[in-house]
């Protein structure tokens, strides 16, 4: 099996780890919730060691099922979460609507 890097990733996909890195210092995120579309979980760690590196941030993966943006994990407020970013992909998703 492929030991995937975070450059493998962003030749694949757009993921624009920068913008979720810029959000996460600029709300001093302490603790951040990532939630991964099925496609995308076996990438999670990967994109997560990234995000690490670049913040002082913790991070939990959230692993549950995700089937759009409006399908937010339950309990997350009493987890202490500071920012929750979610991850998707969608080949038709039109770039005027991620900037």
């Amino acid at each position: 099996m492929k030991e995937w890097t975070i450059e493998d990733l962003n030749d694949e996909y757009e993921l624009d780890l920068d913008k979720a890195v810029k959000l996460i210092k600029e709300e001093k995120a302490k603790l951040v919730l990532v939630q991964f579309p099925d496609g995308l979980k076996q990438y999670a760690t990967v994109i997560v060691d990234f995000l690490e590196e670049k913040t002082n941030a913790e991070f939990f993966i959230h692993l549950g099922d995700c089937f759009g943006a409006c399908d937010t994990p339950v309990g997350m407020d009493n987890l202490g979460i500071d920012l929750m970013i979610q991850i998707g992909h969608n080949a038709l998703m039109p770039n005027y609507l991620t900037q």
